[in-house]
């Protein structure tokens, strides 16, 4: 990758994880790429206004990522208005809790074709891109719960796995175009999502004084290695999926 400013794509950007990686991308030097649902348009420009507050430009964008004609128009505009993509940062998703026993077709879809499809149609999309100029940072998170499961989030638990798989194939597959491909793997990271599916504060009490560290995570704790996947540094590493869980798991 050359010195000019680079430019990173984030999906699901409009608030949690994804506004922070924003923000900690356009602290790193990044130029941004803002995307999320068209129902998220005051939260998107609030996130956008934080970049420009680090000296970065941004822009917003809405698609729906489980639709491929809307990522394909994504990246379209993207390359149209900044005239390059050097990092995507697949981070849009859906968690609705639900036992396997009471799960509907419905909700299973949603999750797959959000946090699974959404991610390979982004990646889809950039590709041909990134393998024009040879270079090229995928970044995608994904979930401790796509590493052992979680009772309430099986079906979330089965998409964010698929996005681990698809990681590690997908590197092998761009590898020799110069492009990595890693996931990030957070554990509870106090969101309003986080907070909301942990419902009380006793449960907060209870995963902190699980955790190796004794506290949950903030969006910021992700910032860090999707940064360092982001970056020069990781040239050497692709196919690999990094818990960021405060020492909640070990394998």
């Amino acid at each position: 990758m050359n010195d000019a400013v680079q430019v990173a794509l984030v999906t699901g950007a409009s608030r949690g994880i994804g506004r922070a990686l924003a923000v900690g991308l356009a602290r790193a030097g990044y130029d941004l790429a803002l995307c999320d649902l068209a129902s998220q348009p005051e939260a998107l420009a609030e996130t956008a206004r934080q970049v420009q507050a680090e000296g970065r430009s941004a822009r917003t964008y809405d698609v729906d990522v489980s639709s491929k004609a809307d990522t394909q128009r994504l990246v379209e505009r993207v390359l149209a208005d900044a005239g390059r993509i050097d990092v995507l940062v697949n981070n849009a998703g859906i968690l609705k809790l639900s036992s396997l026993e009471d799960l509907d077709e419905a909700t299973w879809d949603a999750h797959q074709d959000v946090n699974t499809r959404g991610v390979l149609f982004m990646c889809q999309a950039v590709l041909p891109h990134m393998r024009g100029r040879k270079a090229g940072r995928i970044v995608n998170i994904a979930s401790l719960a796509g590493r052992q499961g979680v009772p309430g989030q099986g079906h979330y638990a089965v998409s964010k796995a698929g996005v681990i798989t698809l990681t590690r194939v997908l590197a092998q597959e761009v590898g020799s175009d110069g492009i990595t491909v890693n996931a990030v793997c957070p554990g509870i990271i106090l969101t309003e999502m986080g907070r909301n599916n942990l419902g009380s504060e006793e449960a907060v009490k209870h995963w902190e004084n699980a955790t190796a560290l004794h506290r949950l995570g903030d969006p910021e704790d992700v910032v860090g290695p999707v940064v360092f996947f982001a970056s020069p540094q990781s040239a050497f590493v692709t196919g690999q999926a990094l818990n960021v869980c405060g020492g909640l798991y070990f394998h």
